[in-house]
């Protein structure tokens, strides 16, 4: 089953006008932007699969260059939160590409087009059709032109440490981490606290402060040290 000319040609508008592509092997685009509850003979699974990596590997480049003195730990949780689900779908709903995606009745029906998890994969899809149809730059220049802002304003750095392991866990589709009070001792104007924070299957750490919530955030920092590989 094929797309609806009409379908097509305004996708090829939207690409010229509004994105600036010049789509060598339309038909790429087409697959990038067709979701499987269309009964089309080509959908944007593997594209979305290409399109993920040359994102991630993308946003890390430029990450690595525009932040020479982090520490890996601290780039891997920007790098999460770039190429998370929920902010490629935030992209895409800037670029309006939810009423270009095809999709069968039942699924317009339910609203797919404003699907977070739909819209992230489809512009993923759309990065791996670029990739494939003009090279590597042009996906690059893609990524950059549109995750530049978010690239700046993203602010981990001067994020608690607390915040980036729940970002941390979340990213990685773990449960939240769980503070656990070990030990108290010290006499009292030098108490000492002992916290334990773990994330279930992953690990556990702990840390001492001269309070609850020092110790907490040496626990994060230690936790995000030791499993942040």
């Amino acid at each position: 089953m094929s797309a609806p000319s009409s379908d097509i040609q305004s996708l090829q508008s939207y690409l010229k006008d509004t994105l600036s592509i010049a789509a060598n092997k339309p038909d790429l685009y087409v697959a990038a932007f067709t979701h499987g509850s269309a009964g089309k003979s080509a959908d944007y699974q593997r594209l979305e699969f290409l399109g993920d990596r040359v994102l991630a590997l993308v946003i890390t480049d430029r990450l690595y260059r525009d932040f020479p003195k982090e520490a890996e730990g601290a780039l891997s949780v920007r790098l999460n939160r770039l190429v998370s689900r929920q902010h490629c779908a935030e992209i895409a709903r800037k670029l309006n590409l939810g009423p270009h995606i095809m999709l069968g009745k039942q699924a317009r029906d339910d609203g797919a087009r404003d699907s977070t998890n739909i819209l992230g994969d489809v512009i993923e899809a759309l990065i791996g059709a670029i990739y494939i149809d003009q090279g590597f730059d042009a996906a690059s220049d893609f990524v950059v032109t549109h995750w530049l802002d978010s690239i700046k304003q993203d602010s981990a750095a001067s994020k608690h440490p607390k915040s980036l392991l729940q970002e941390w866990a979340a990213a990685n589709r773990r449960q939240m981490p769980e503070y656990i009070l070990l030990d108290r001792s010290g006499p009292h104007h030098a108490l000492q606290f002992t916290i334990q924070v773990s994330i279930a299957n992953v690990g556990s750490v702990e840390a001492t402060g001269s309070s609850k919530q020092l110790a907490e955030t040496a626990a994060a920092k230690a936790f995000l040290v030791q499993y942040d590989k």
